[in-house]
This record gives C-alpha cells, structure tokens and sequence, in this order.
C-alpha cells in the first residue's frame, strides 16, 4: 500500500488518515498543498501570511478530518477552509489610525492624496451600491452557479481547476460559468438602479 498511496485517490486517503494512517493525511497536504498557498497568497497578498494561513488551514484539516464526509470533495473543502483562515487573519488585522499620516503641522498627506488622486465620497457611494446590488444579484442564483462564480472569479482557479475541484467534466463547468454570467446580467438588467 506504501508504495500505491501516490496514486490512491483523495476519498481513499481520507478513509486511511480517518483509520489514523499518518501517511494518508500527509499525501493529502503533498497533493493539495500549492492550490491552497496560491489561494491564501490571492487572499493575503504577502508570503508570509499565506505561508502562515496555510499551516493554519492544514492544522484544521487534521483537526476536523473526522467531519469530513469521504464522499464530498477534499479539494473543494480544504479551499474553504483556507479562504476563511485568510479572511480572519484579515480581520485581525489591525488599522491604522488616520491620525498617523498627520505631520506635525496636523497636514494628513495620505487624506489629501486619496481625496486628489481617488474616488470623491460620492464615487465611493456609488461603488458602495453597486457592490450590495451584485451581491444581491448573486444570492439569486443556484448554489451550483454561486459555486463556479466564486471559484473562478475569487479564488482565481481556471476551469479545469473547478472542474478536478468540484469533481465534474470540463464540459460542465464552461456551461455553467457561461449560464450564470448569463442569468446575472438578466437579475441586474431587472434591477432599476
């Protein structure tokens, strides 16, 4: 079996690190591993942090492999994980005051750059609608639909990576992407804004 473990599909290694087969887990993390640091580096932009929150969704992953259902996809529930590793390690992110671009004259430089070079506040509003409009948009449509969109879009995996991640053929997965893009302009051509 050592020497078969390579070729052993993930279902198969989860059962075996499930049955505490240390080496059916650590295939998983080989196979699964520069999806998910190209993920969390999308996410985080700064090798460090990916590394970080890569080491953390692994940790996770060990942690609630009896959960996992052997059935479902790894690769598409190892993604998750990671992505909601980055988005906490974004919100522990600490800001930064304002008041610290503030010379000692009280001038705040980076205000007066963002307010000359960016978006005026009503910009920012528009921008602001807009984006509540597309989400609205997006809750209505099928989850499948949600799922590709999110994948392709978010996460920054092409087709053929949806279609190993979700587990259905290429074929299946240009259809629909296309279908969903399609259906979201319909529910925003509906919407009057």
């Amino acid at each position: 079996m050592e020497s078969n473990i390579v070729t052993t599909s993930d279902n198969e290694l989860i059962l075996l690190a499930k049955s505490g087969n240390e080496q059916g887990l650590e295939t998983l993390v080989k196979r699964h591993l520069s999806v998910v640091y190209g993920s969390c580096l999308r996410y985080l932009g700064n090798q460090d942090e990916a590394e970080d929150a890569v080491q953390e969704t692994f940790v996770k992953v060990w942690r609630n492999l009896k959960k996992i259902d052997p059935e479902k996809n790894f690769k598409a529930w190892v993604l998750e994980i990671a992505k909601n590793t980055c988005l906490d390690i974004l919100k522990k992110k600490r800001a930064v005051p304002m008041s610290a671009f503030e010379d000692e004259n009280g001038f705040n430089y980076l205000a007066e750059s963002l307010v000359s070079a960016g978006e005026s506040p009503s910009e920012a509003a528009e921008q602001s609608i807009l984006r509540r409009v597309l989400n609205s948009a997006l809750e209505k449509l099928s989850p499948a639909y949600q799922k590709v969109l999110s994948l392709y879009y978010k996460e920054g995996l092409n087709f053929r990576e949806i279609s190993e991640t979700l587990n259905e053929p290429l074929h299946t997965v240009k259809s629909r992407h296309r279908r969903a893009v399609i259906n979201l302009r319909l529910i925003l051509g509906q919407n009057n804004f």
